[in-house]
């Protein structure tokens, strides 16, 4: 087992390499108020049911988990102050804090972390089920320690422990109620620095610092707000104005953080990332009539000028993706030996006639929808791109328009799209965020960020199962260039680019980059340095 955790490390030590330290110190100062962006609005605030990037943004501040991760990838404590992983790598047995309560004051117990795994966790997580379907039986020896026995090494569980992963619900609260519909779920009762205070709709998500906090002296603000502004201009003028002094993930255009960095007052950063590698996609309906053929698909990958794409959309930011796995894990990717689909309109209109679809008399092939997932300017543009480049070829693109409560249900359950832009994050490992792209048995009918194509192919299927419960390191980087090879040879998605993410905030705060992820950090330790 021990070789077993040092893999396991050696791997999030070379995901978060590139992080290049914590902002600088000064005496930590109390008070305040953080004005931040959370866009688009979140429908729900629990990453248990949906782990969109807006609702981690904000629960991952009500809530803590079991523990946490630094910048070098070690396991840090949170609620378990301790814990003691066997050397068979079997059983993973916590020691939590005692005099923890949840925001309503009742006490945090073992019974609570027992509760939300086998309640929660297993049934309604997407990621749950896929990271703990080993887990054979979750004991609770007394109040504050929990054992998970497990029935085979499972390498990814020690990834997966955080607030974002691991969603710890109060018992008391859910206990005899359809989790999936209890009110809790939009005004969130946890542990964590920050207590929910109130959500209009429309316009913000307001959390107020929770004076019983387990770690003493922190939070150090007074207040987070989490402000629902739609377009990109509002932001860049919100930033401007001192309405809000943090947004993350590309809040604003390129143009504007340029302009915003230029006065002094704003940073605009990449680091706090190192833990959601991330790539942008497009995700053809197999069940589409004309997506199901794979030299459309290998058509419309030729189509795409990726580089141009990252230019003139994204300002740069990022490269062009070569493989379903991003660069950034460095043991799993393989940068070579992979089949490319470089830029090549000629090809791609050759492929469409050669799968049986001349132009027609109007000069098209036939039609498609392109849905774009609706999380602001930089994806509607992207969607723009993608559409002339498929018109050039022939292929006539009609844009949706979606808020996105109805894009998740088009997509995740009544499969009713054709063509979807979309992106994810790979986490520290990929089984965290890759696998769920590809493995048949993740298609999970009506919960987001699931398989939702009809692709299946029984060689990557075993691989991905092997990788799951693989402890020989090696094997297992075997395992996902299998994966790799099998994806970029039937395109089931089309990898388009890695994003280079940044963040966007005032000069004054400090703490936002201690952490390789960012957008699940729970704040605590971020301030406003006195001027």
């Amino acid at each position: 087992m021990s070789r077993l955790i040092r893999a396991l490390m050696v791997t999030a030590a070379l995901a978060v390499a590139g992080h290049a330290g914590a902002q600088q110190k000064d005496t930590p100062a109390y008070g305040g108020t953080l004005s931040a962006i959370v866009h688009p609005e979140p429908p729900i605030l629990s990453p248990l049911l949906n782990t969109a990037t807006p609702i981690v943004l904000v629960a991952t501040k009500i809530n803590d988990g079991l523990v946490d991760y630094a910048s070098d990838g070690t396991i840090v404590p949170k609620l378990a102050e301790s814990w003691d992983f066997s050397k068979d790598g079997l059983t993973l047995a916590f020691k939590l804090r005692k005099g923890v309560t949840w925001h309503d004051g009742k006490p945090f117990t073992a019974a609570d972390v027992k509760f939300s795994i086998e309640e929660g966790l297993l049934k309604y997580s997407s990621t749950g089920k896929r990271i703990f379907k080993t887990l054979a039986k979750v004991e609770t020896p007394d109040d504050y320690t929990v054992v998970l026995t497990l029935s085979q090494p499972t390498p990814v569980i020690y990834r997966n422990l955080n607030s974002q992963a691991l969603w710890l619900l109060p018992k008391h609260l859910y206990e005899g109620t359809d989790i999936r519909s209890n009110p809790w779920n939009a005004k969130p009762i946890g542990t964590g620095p920050f207590r929910f205070t109130e959500y209009v709709r429309g316009s913000h998500i307001a959390l107020d610092r929770n004076p019983n906090y387990w770690e003493a002296g922190k939070p150090y603000l007074d207040r987070i707000v989490f402000k629902v502004i739609p377009d990109a201009a509002g932001r860049a003028a919100a930033f401007e104005t001192g309405a809000v002094q943090f947004g993350q993930q590309h809040p604003i255009t390129f143009a504007d953080a340029e302009r915003l960095k230029k006065t002094g007052k704003f940073i605009v950063d990449t680091r706090g990332y190192e833990f959601s590698p991330t790539w942008f996609w497009l995700e053809p309906n197999h069940r589409n009539q004309y997506l199901q053929h794979l030299k459309v698909r290998q058509a419309i990958a030729h189509a795409i000028d990726r580089g141009l794409l990252l230019k003139t959309v994204w300002g740069g930011y990022g490269k062009p993706a070569v493989s379903p796995i991003p660069s950034a894990l460095k043991p799993f990717h393989l940068g070579e030996g992979l089949q490319q689909y470089p830029f090549d309109p000629k090809k791609a209109e050759q492929l469409l006639d050669e799968a049986g679809f001349p132009r027609k008399a109007d000069g098209f092939r036939f039609k498609l929808t392109h849905d774009f997932i609706p999380y602001g300017d930089d994806y509607r543009r992207t969607g723009e791109f993608v559409r002339q480049a498929l018109r050039r070829v022939g292929i006539d693109v009609t844009l949706g328009s979606q808020d996105l409560t109805t894009w998740l249900k088009s997509v995740f359950t009544d499969y009713n799209f054709d063509l979807i832009s979309s992106w994810g994050g790979s986490g520290a490992d990929p089984q965290m965020g890759i696998e769920t792209r590809f493995w048949s048995k993740a298609r999970q009918p009506g919960t987001a960020w699931t398989v939702v194509s009809e692709y299946k192919n029984d060689e990557l299927d075993a691989a991905l199962e092997d990788a799951q419960t693989q402890v020989d390191p090696q094997k297992r980087v075997e395992d996902y260039n299998t994966l790799q090879r099998i994806v970029q040879r039937d395109l089931p998605l089309i990898p388009l680019f890695e994003v280079d993410w940044f963040s966007v905030y005032d000069s004054r705060l400090r703490g936002l980059t201690d952490t390789p992820n960012q957008r699940a950090d729970n704040f605590a330790g971020v301030y406003f340095a006195s001027e």
